[in-house]
């Protein structure tokens, strides 16, 4: 290239220059990217305040705590679903919390939450380690989930406690559905922290659609096989009173603490009355598996299980529950 042809084109380096510094004449006007200030006194209002302009996850746990606190404006009637992971931790405590205190109205859960929460009623579970010898474990009668333990003698003394309440609990009627048993044996329970007692005693329904998915499943197997052949569980009266409860809602709010069967009960039988007006999901799913728990909100709109809004109505916290769940409860509840 001539001098000539520079001078008429401009230089190299102009022509790089702008190629890696494009320059830009647009002022946004978003807020300023600004995280927690340390230096004076912070309590965790003040934090959570700060999480709408972090960025990244804790932005979207800010937009959780503001739809939580729209659903509680709104009178809502507030779904909580979660998997029994959720119980098997520390979480179960705040589980308790909001039922104890009235801000959740429907739970929807699986099998292994019911028979976790009945066990810590009476035999903790026990904080362990993730890389442990699994086999040594087995010969000890430790079961491992996650990095918490829980010794096999807690589901021998779960099986004698069922065994005495399913001769109850069948007495008069073989047939019984999945929130007669959560509501009748959480009125067994004295402890305060158990979910199924504060919800026996708070009236708040316990769905729990996949109730043989735990060793309520294999107890049952093993009393009508040995005590009663004619006992049974219905689950369509249950699906059939949480599509009706839901139809009769003004406003409807869910937050989905994990995904699977409890989740999706919550959004398909919000479809019955034209999807659910505000969704928090809390999880760590995967969308591009294409599976329900990896699914994201704005997924099931498409399904008109959640209502599309002008307004933000859901949102989608990636992460780990027993970090945010707690924060969110804290920002939005408590």
């Amino acid at each position: 290239m001539n001098d000539d042809d520079a001078s008429a084109g401009g230089s190299p380096d102009d022509e790089t220059r702008d190629n890696v510094l494009p320059g830009s004449e647009e002022e946004l006007s978003t807020p300023d990217v600004r995280g927690p200030d340390f230096r004076g006194e912070l309590d965790v209002d003040d934090l959570l305040e700060t999480y709408a302009t972090t960025g990244f996850q804790a932005t979207h746990l800010a937009e959780g705590i503001e739809i939580a606190r729209r659903m509680r404006e709104e009178d809502a009637t507030i779904y909580l679903t979660f998997t029994s992971n959720i119980v098997s931790s520390g979480l179960r405590e705040t589980v308790a919390y909001l039922v104890r205190e009235g801000y959740v109205d429907v739970i929807i859960t699986t099998s292994g939450s019911l028979t976790e929460d009945v066990i810590k009623t009476a035999k903790p579970f026990k904080m362990g380690e993730w890389d442990v010898d699994e086999g040594e474990l087995r010969e000890r009668g430790i079961n491992r989930l996650g990095n918490i333990f829980v010794p096999s003698d807690r589901y021998v003394w779960l099986e004698e406690y069922l065994y005495d309440f399913f001769d109850d609990f069948f007495a008069e009627e073989k047939v019984r559905t999945p929130t007669a048993f959560a509501r009748e044996i959480g009125e067994t329970l004295d402890d305060e922290d158990s979910v199924l007692k504060q919800a026996a005693d708070n009236d708040v329904p316990v769905y729990c659609p996949a109730l043989t998915d735990a060793e309520v499943g294999n107890f049952l197997y093993y009393y009508r096989q040995g005590y009663d052949s004619e006992v049974g569980i219905e689950i369509l009266d249950d699906y059939d009173s949480l599509i009706e409860d839901g139809l009769l809602s003004d406003t409807t709010g869910l937050i989905a603490v994990g995904g699977g069967v409890p989740k999706h009960h919550a959004i398909m039988t919000n479809l019955f009355r034209g999807g659910a007006d505000h969704a928090i999901y809390i999880s760590t799913g995967m969308e591009g598996d294409g599976s329900l728990s990896g699914a994201p909100p704005d997924e099931a709109v498409s399904w008109g299980k959640i209502k599309d809004d002008a307004e933000t109505n859901y949102t989608q916290i990636e992460a780990e529950a027993t970090l945010v769940f707690p924060l969110l409860v804290a920002g939005a509840f408590a």
